[in-house]
């Protein structure tokens, strides 16, 4: 187990603007279940924006952090990998709204909850794993919730391919399975963006064990 607060003393700004944006991306994807349960309702587009935007303001003072306060054994890479991959996921969930609101048409009858109740246990455990950063790191811990997520990307995966199957059956029209398609897949580059954060904690995590 190492501590990072012991390399960088009592200095916890590190600490909050990674927790906040893991905070960011756990938000959007609650925001996602609210909206897919709403899908035949207006989709309120600026509050994914905003989300976003909010994340994108925590990743730049990130970065502005790492070349200016901190004096650390920790490879600034790292920090900027860790800090991009939360980032990516609230980003990629208003890209999926955005299509959402351009084919409403195609959406409304549609069910994502599996996905994104996979998303939102992926969130949880990446929000857990940011934590972790705070107190120091248990290497067993880590692993286990790591694993975890490597178990719902598994699952993500194995939900794809039963989803493509249902696209191409033959049964949806044309431009539905061009719009479901992308939508699916979208979805999907959300729990990836959750399993890169958790293989850059736990490369950290191996590094400094």
């Amino acid at each position: 187990m190492f501590s990072l607060q012991k390399l960088f003393g009592k200095e916890d700004k590190f600490f909050t603007l990674l927790e906040a944006s893991a905070e960011q991306a756990r938000t959007s994807v609650q925001m996602l279940v609210k909206l897919s349960k709403e899908l035949d309702k207006p989709v309120a587009i600026d509050e994914f924006a905003y989300a976003r935007k909010k994340d994108r303001e925590i990743t730049h003072e990130i970065s502005a952090a790492v070349y200016t306060t901190f004096i650390t054994a920790l490879e600034r890479e790292d920090i900027e990998d860790l800090s991009n991959a939360l980032y990516k996921i609230p980003k990629t969930i208003e890209k999926f709204t955005i299509r959402v609101l351009a084919s409403p048409q195609y959406v409304r009858a549609m069910d994502f909850s599996t996905q994104i109740s996979l998303l939102e246990r992926a969130t949880d455990i990446v929000l857990e794993l940011v934590k972790s950063l705070r107190s120091g790191m248990d290497l067993d811990k880590v692993k286990e919730l790591n694993d975890k997520l490597q178990f719902l990307e598994g699952e993500a995966d194995n939900h794809m391919s039963s989803l493509y199957k249902d696209l191409f059956s033959g049964k949806h029209e044309p431009l539905q399975v061009i719009a479901l398609k992308d939508l699916y897949e979208l979805l999907e580059k959300v729990i990836d963006r959750c399993r890169d954060a958790g293989n850059v904690i736990a490369h950290i995590a191996l590094k400094h064990s």
